[in-house]
């Protein structure tokens, strides 16, 4: 499964070449790390256009910037990702798994956060998740998409799988497929000259949001809450786009029909309570339920209670909430609220916020 993003056009792979040396210098933002544009022309030279992008990019998150040393003859992974994304936290577990496993042999792993949302834009936040979400390897801040557009991409997650001779071997759009994947990591070592790549190719599994999706039972898909975007609306009163009315939740939602419920906001991009006990409610069809949110300020956290069929969550509550449906809202980052412990059927979803200033963005399943 894959995020898709419209694109109007995809730019060339830029390669700017200046005679300077690799600075390197920390940045004011912690765990942030920003470079010189200017690469050095005689060592970047013998480089592949995708590898000479990577190397122009500025801003690094986790490690000090890439240089020519770090990708010639190598093995490159780069992953398209946006950290409130489902279908990419969910490939997290195999990038850790792999970016340890294959180090020593020569592979390398490059994450690229190319944002969806505005607050993923910010270094701080991304900076947080890459703590709370445990990802040990390189990331580059790609705000301005111009990675995105060097690579053609379309969509997250994205894999470009990058042979030691620079050129890229094969892609992948969505997660999944992968034993796939492994095996052809394995394929582009050997090539490179690696003796030590016949290793079994295991199982990796996920826990919490990073958990593998049920596909078998999943029949709803992402949904998103601004009216930019939103599709499966069913409260009586329509969107009042970009100014605040009062609204009610649908008596009996269809499965994949959403409402609002009490005073709301409602914009492009994401949707702000405007008074107490403002709720949103969602007739869904899968074991996981997440919601992107935000909380208007990050120093104040805002408590929320879910229901299942207007009843705790019990059993099936998800990573974010208790058996009693309890949470709190204190960064804005993708909520894992339900996940279904036994038969996966349909469920009428609600979250009730006990004070304004929540931006809630899009619903995902798994």
């Amino acid at each position: 499964m894959m995020k898709r993003r419209e694109l109007k056009f995809v730019l060339g792979l830029a390669v700017v070449a200046a005679g300077a040396a690799i600075a390197v210098t920390l940045s004011d933002k912690p765990g942030s790390f920003s470079m010189s544009p200017a690469i050095a022309r005689s060592e970047a030279a013998e480089l592949s256009p995708p590898l000479n992008a990577l190397l122009q990019t500025t801003t690094w998150l986790n490690a000090p910037p890439l240089t020519p040393q770090d990708l010639r003859g190598k093995v490159v992974l780069v992953n398209f990702w946006t950290y409130s994304c489902i279908n990419c936290v969910r490939t997290l577990p195999y990038l850790r798994a792999w970016a340890e496993k294959y180090r020593a042999e020569g592979l390398v792993v490059v994450s690229i956060h190319t944002p969806e949302f505005a607050f993923e834009k910010v270094p701080d936040n991304v900076t947080r998740a890459l703590h709370q979400l445990d990802v040990p390897y390189r990331v580059a801040q790609d705000n301005d998409f111009r990675l995105w557009h060097a690579f053609g991409n379309r969509g997250w997650p994205a894999f470009y799988f990058i042979g030691a001779d620079g050129a890229v071997a094969h892609e992948q759009l969505g997660e999944g497929d992968y034993e796939a994947s492994e095996a052809r990591i394995q394929a582009l070592l050997k090539e490179a000259g690696s003796l030590k790549v016949a290793l079994p190719i295991t199982p990796i599994a996920g826990s919490g949001a990073q958990a593998a999706p049920d596909l078998a039972t999943l029949g709803s898909g992402e949904t998103y809450i601004g009216y930019g975007q939103a599709s499966g609306f069913a409260s009586p009163e329509s969107f009042a786009s970009d100014r605040t009315r009062t609204y009610t939740l649908p008596d009996n939602p269809w499965v994949n029909e959403w409402g609002l419920g009490g005073d709301w906001l409602v914009g492009a991009e994401f949707a702000t309570s405007s008074a107490p006990q403002s709720s949103i409610a969602y007739r869904f069809h899968a074991r996981d339920l997440h919601l992107v949110m935000a909380p208007a300020s990050p120093e104040k956290p805002i408590r929320f209670r879910v229901t299942l069929d207007g009843k705790a969550p019990g059993a099936d509550h998800g990573a974010d909430t208790d058996p009693q449906g309890w949470g709190t809202l204190d960064a804005d980052r993708l909520y894992q609220l339900v996940r279904q412990s036994a038969e996966v059927t349909d469920r009428t979803f609600r979250i009730a916020f006990e004070e304004p200033g929540v931006r809630a963005y899009a619903f995902t399943f798994g």
